[in-house]
């Protein structure tokens, strides 16, 4: 499995505390069955977290890297970031200030959870005149796809992708949050699950333990492009493997039920 949402490198954010929480949190990984984990620090969090790219960011995530080389030589490490959505993203890709995901055209986005969907439009709309390609991260945890799941249909339909976290099947978020990740996991409308890792005992990298929850309804063939191809070819700069989408208005009301 490829990881392409974790927060492990260490005292840069919320994630983990020091590369000691970094190995433990690679070596969960490498056990539950992951290879490659991406390094996806929160940037660009107005007053808490700017880790704009710098050689500050370099620095830990070398000196990272280089020890997990040597503790869990099973993990290959890749960079990245989280990017918090704010009018000045789109200006932020284009001086390089956003390090996309292994240097690809793929970049890692969140919008505030109360975010005014009008507003996730307009800047998804340009970010991708610079060329960058979304990945919205935790797409089943804002309040505007909780209220209407179509928007994640829509932003497909304009060329994003879709993250979803793999506690949310679970109920790390809350019923809200779960029922959306399953109506949008329904409708074909995930790209990738991953874990959002934070920390070696909660919110951890072990993504196994979501494959083997989902195994009992979903096919093998699709949830193996969803927890390894797909963000194999994310990491590649690749298109990831596009299934049929289910329009909204031909099954919400069934799937609804079901959720419900």
């Amino acid at each position: 499995m490829i990881d392409i949402h974790t927060h492990i490198l260490p005292g840069i954010d919320d994630g983990a505390a020091d590369i000691y929480d970094s190995i433990e949190m690679a070596a969960l990984a490498r056990d539950n069955g992951t290879t490659v984990i991406v390094a996806t620090p929160h940037c660009n969090l107005p007053g808490m977290y700017t880790n704009y790219f710098s050689r500050e960011y370099c620095s830990v995530f070398e000196e990272t890297k280089a020890v997990l080389k040597r503790e869990v030589p099973e993990i290959t490490l890749l960079a990245g970031m989280e990017a918090f959505t704010t009018e000045a993203l789109p200006r932020l890709l284009t001086e390089g200030k956003i390090f996309p995901v292994n240097r690809t055209r793929y970049i890692l986005m969140e919008f505030d959870f109360g975010e005014d969907p009008g507003f996730a439009d307009e800047i998804l709309r340009k970010v991708k005149e610079v060329r960058a390609i979304p990945v919205i991260a935790h797409a089943e945890r804002y309040e505007f796809i909780q209220d209407d799941p179509e928007i994640a249909y829509q932003w497909k339909r304009r060329g994003c992708e879709i993250q979803i976290n793999k506690g949310s099947f679970m109920g790390r978020f809350g019923q809200r949050a779960q029922r959306t990740a399953f109506e949008l996991l329904n409708h074909n409308l995930v790209t990738v699950i991953a874990s959002d890792a934070h920390s070696p005992i909660q919110r951890t990298t072990c993504m196994a333990d979501a494959y083997d929850y989902l195994s009992g309804e979903y096919p093998a063939e699709y949830l193996d492009a969803l927890f390894d191809k797909n963000p194999q070819n994310i990491c590649n700069g690749l298109r990831p493997v596009q299934f049929r989408r289910i329009p909204f208005e031909d099954t919400y009301t069934n799937w609804r039920r079901r959720a419900e």
